[in-house]
C-alpha cells in the first residue's frame, strides 16, 4: 500500500541531517508524536483561517458597502492597536494561571468558541445604513472579535513553544503546524469568488453567509488542541486566579510584575530581531495583498471582476499548494544548514518572485500571473516555520538569564507584531490606494498613472521589506551549538534547584 502524503511529510521532517560536530541528536523523550503535532496544527488552521477571513473579507466594505478605502484601512488597523495591550496581558495571564486543566488549555477552548461567535455577528450588518454607521458598527464588533481571538491565539502559541525543549524537534513541530495551517490559505483565496456567487443577491449577503461558515469551522477545529494536548510545564509559582481574588495591594503587585515581565521581554535583542524581521516580511506581503487584487481586476482584466476572481482564486490556490512543499523543505533545511541560513535562502527566493510579477501582469496573457506564485510561497512558508522555532530558543535563553518561563509573554508580543503588521498593511494599503488615484466609481476606466502606481507598489514594497529583514536576521546569534549549551546549563540548574 502506498504511504499517504502525511506520512511522507512526517518522514521527511524526521530524516536525520548530515551529522557533524554542530549537530545534536534529538532524545526520544524530547520527540513529539505525530498525532500530537497534528493536534497542535489544528490550532494553526483555526488561527490562519480567522486571520485570512478577517483580512480578505475587508474588501466587501469597499466593493459591497461603498466605504472609502481609507476608512476600511482604519478598520483594519485600529483593532491591532488595542492588541498591543490585550495580547501581552493575555500572555501574562496564561503564564501565571494554574488550574486542573493547565495554564493554556482553558483559554484555547473558550477563545475558539468566542472568536467564532463574534466573527459571525461582525458580518451581520444591517441594511440601508450610512457609511458612518457601518464604520462604528464594524469597529466595535472588530474590537470584540480580536479580543476573543487573542484569548485563543496567545495561549495556543505559548503551548507550542513549550511542547519540546529540543532545537530540531521545535522546527519539526512548527513545520507540521504550519503545513496544516496552510490549508486555510487553500480556502481563503476563494472567499471573494464564493461571495460573488449568483445564489446570493449581492456581495453583502455572501459575506454574511461566509462568516457563519468560517465560524462553525473555527469553533469545531479550534477546540481540538485544548482537548487532545497536555502541557509540559507546571503552572507558575504565582497564581493569577488567586491574585485577583485578593486585595488591591495584590492586584497592584500583579500589574507591577506584568510591566516588569513585559519590559524584560523587550530587552532581548535576539527576540527583537526576530520580531522586526517578521514584521517586515509579513507586512510587505500583506500590504500588497490588497493591491494585487486591484491590479488583477483593473489592470489585467480591465475591471471585469467575474473573470478576475477566478484567476485570483487560482493564484492563491497555487501559492498555498506550493507553500506545503516549502514548509516541508524549510523544516528539513533548517536542521541541515541552520535556521538562520534557511531563512536567508527562502526569503531571497521570494524576493525573486516579487520582482517577476512586474512582467507577469500581462493583460494579453493572464495566465502569466500564476508564474510567480510558487516563488512567493517561500516567503510566508519559511517565515512561520522558522520564526516560531527560533522564538522558542529565545525563551530558553530568557530562562537562563532570568530563571522564569515566559512563553506566553514572548508569544503574545511576537504574534501581536504579526497582527500589527497585518493591521498596518491593510490600513496603509487603503491610503496608498487613494494615493494612486483609484476610484471604484470609475470601474475599468482607471487612469494609466493609477494602474502604474498600483503595480509599482505591488512589486517594490515587499522586495525592500524582505531585504531589510534579511539584514536583521544576519546578526541573530542563537545557533544550534549555542542552543544546546543553553539547555545544558538550564537542566543543570534545575537539578540543583530540585
Amino acid at each position: 500500500m502506498q504511504p499517504t502524503p502525511t506520512c511522507h511529510f512526517e518522514s521527511a521532517l524526521n530524516e536525520k541531517p548530515p551529522m557533524s560536530e554542530s549537530h545534536h541528536p534529538t532524545a526520544p523523550e524530547d520527540r513529539i508524536s505525530f498525532s500530537r503535532k497534528l493536534a497542535y496544527g489544528c490550532g494553526a488552521f483555526t488561527n490562519n483561517l480567522l486571520a485570512a477571513a478577517s483580512g480578505n473579507m475587508m474588501i466587501v466594505l469597499n466593493l459591497g458597502y461603498g466605504m472609502n478605502p481609507a476608512l476600511v484601512g482604519l478598520l483594519s488597523g485600529l483593532p491591532r492597536l488595542v492588541d498591543a495591550v490585550t495580547d501581552p496581558v493575555m500572555g501574562y495571564v496564561s503564564d501565571h494561571t494554574r488550574s486542573r486543566w493547565g495554564r493554556r488549555r482553558p483559554y484555547i477552548m473558550m477563545g475558539a468558541i468566542l472568536a467564532g461567535l463574534s466573527f459571525t455577528v461582525l458580518w451581520q450588518l444591517p441594511q440601508g445604513q450610512t457609511e458612518l454607521f457601518y464604520f462604528w458598527f464594524f469597529l466595535i464588533g472588530s474590537l470584540l472579535f480580536f479580543l476573543a481571538y487573542t484569548v485563543f491565539a496567545t495561549p495556543w502559541v505559548a503551548l507550542g513553544y513549550e511542547l519540546t525543549p529540543d532545537y530540531h524537534e521545535r522546527t519539526r513541530l512548527m513545520g507540521v503546524q504550519n503545513f496544516i495551517g496552510q490549508t486555510a490559505y487553500l480556502i481563503s483565496p476563494w472567499f471573494l469568488w464564493f461571495m460573488e456567487l449568483d445564489r446570493f443577491d449581492n456581495l453583502r449577503e455572501g459575506a454574511s453567509t461566509l462568516a457563519i461558515l468560517v465560524a462553525l469551522v473555527c469553533i469545531t477545529v479550534g477546540v481540538l488542541p485544548a482537548i487532545l494536548l497536555r502541557e509540559r510545564h507546571a503552572g507558575s509559582p504565582q497564581d493569577i486566579n488567586t491574585a485577583f481574588r485578593s486585595n488591591w495591594h495584590r492586584v497592584l503587585l500583579e500589574i507591577v510584575n506584568f510591566l516588569n515581565g513585559f519590559l524584560q521581554t523587550l530587552k532581548s535583542t535576539e527576540f527583537l530581531k526576530l520580531c522586526g524581521a517578521t514584521f517586515l516580511v509579513f507586512n510587505g506581503f500583506q500590504l500588497i495583498g490588497g493591491f494585487q487584487t486591484y491590479v488583477v481586476i483593473y489592470y489585467v482584466f480591465g475591471g471585469d471582476r467575474g473573470e478576475a476572481v477566478e484567476y485570483l482564486g487560482l493564484f492563491g490556490a497555487i501559492s498555498a499548494a506550493a507553500t506545503f512543499a516549502v514548509v516541508a523543505f524549510t523544516a528539513w533545511l533548517g536542521t541541515v544548514i541552520g535556521k538562520r541560513q534557511a531563512f536567508f535562502l527562502c526569503i531571497s527566493i521570494s524576493i525573486i518572485g516579487y520582482g517577476l510579477k512586474w512582467w507577469c501582469y500581462d493583460p494579453d496573457n493572464p495566465l502569466l500571473l500564476l508564474l510567480p506564485a510558487p516563488l512567493l510561497a517561500f516567503g510566508l512558508g519559511s517565515l512561520f516555520t522558522l520564526m516560531p522555532s527560533m522564538v522558542a530558543d529565545v525563551c530558553d535563553l530568557d530562562e537562563l538569564n532570568t530563571g522564569e518561563r515566559r512563553e506566553g509573554m514572548y508569544g503574545s508580543i511576537f504574534w501581536w507584531v504579526v497582527k500589527l503588521g497585518m493591521g498596518v498593511a491593510l490600513a496603509a494599503g487603503g491610503f496608498l490606494l487613494n494615493l494612486t488615484g483609484f476610484d471604484v466609481e470609475f470601474g475599468g476606466n482607471q487612469s494609466e498613472h493609477t494602474l502604474f502606481l498600483m503595480r509599482i507598489f505591488d512589486v517594490v514594497i515587499p522586495m525592500l521589506t524582505s531585504v531589510v529583514a534579511i539584514l536583521l536576521v544576519a546578526s541573530y546569534s542563537i545557533t544550534e551549538e549555542r542552543a544546546h549549551t543553553i539547555r545544558t546549563e538550564i537542566d543543570a540548574r534545575r537539578k540543583v534547584d530540585s
